[in-house]
């Protein structure tokens, strides 16, 4: 009866829209400091009322990279069940006048699907196909790519290997991490989010997880980021 009840929810869950992920990395100019104050002022005004003004139909959370790296000063992190809004969300906040002065370094894209990892018995560890964003102050982004000899093993050997892996997640929490998957429409298999409370907590479950099993089949798992979640208006007073 469990297994029937599981499939049928798999075919209703299949039915559902599917929801995109998007991270987007944006860095200032410098020429933008040199601006008057009261024109730099505007045009964050404008940013920000471009912004609010279309997140009605997604998700939209914003962090700050502001000193942590130098490719990057801050990022949004935008959840939907359309490609639209992301279209003119990103055409809007382009045309104020701060957006202007900004350059979208990275921008990642990717579905949420059903790990084929993850069974509905798996202990500790929700078994569901949307990406539900909890309330980490610290969001971990990075592209994953596997190896094609990952793909070669038989999927007994990588749930094997899969398990070790969620065994030290679980090990590490609250650490949550959110996978979407890029394959055939990004440049990555995948693309990780892991929040958590502060970058220590973050290292100590990384620095567990290269020494297992199924990290020999990385292929590529930079650039990393590390961002903080900050209030959007927080954010564009760190610009100047």
């Amino acid at each position: 009866m469990t297994e029937t009840r599981t499939r049928q929810e798999e075919a209703a869950e299949e039915k559902l829209p599917s929801q995109y992920i998007n991270y987007a990395f944006f860095k200032l100019s410098p020429e933008w400091r040199r601006l008057p104050e009261p024109e730099r002022e505007h045009g964050k005004r404008e940013f920000l009322e471009a912004a609010e003004a279309h997140s009605g139909e997604m998700l939209l959370r914003p962090y700050s990279l502001m000193g942590l790296r130098a490719d990057a000063d801050f990022m949004l992190w935008r959840i939907s069940y359309d490609l639209e809004p992301f279209e003119e969300m990103t055409a809007a906040l382009l045309k104020t006048g701060l957006g202007r002065y900004l350059t979208v370094t990275y921008s990642y894209f990717g579905i949420s699907r059903r790990s084929i990892y993850v069974g509905e018995h798996t202990p500790g560890w929700e078994n569901r196909r949307y990406i539900v964003p909890g309330e980490g102050d610290f969001l971990f982004v990075y592209p994953f790519v596997k190896t094609r000899a990952w793909y070669r093993l038989p999927l007994e050997e990588r749930q094997r290997m899969m398990n070790e892996h969620m065994h030290i997640g679980r090990k590490h929490y609250p650490v949550k991490n959110n996978t979407a998957y890029c394959f055939g429409i990004d440049d990555y298999e995948f693309i990780l989010s892991f929040e958590a409370e502060s970058p220590e907590k973050f290292q100590d479950l990384m620095m567990e997880l290269r020494e297992s099993e199924a990290s020999a089949y990385t292929e590529l798992d930079t650039p990393i980021f590390t961002c903080r979640r900050r209030p959007l208006g927080k954010v564009l007073e760190y610009l100047g």
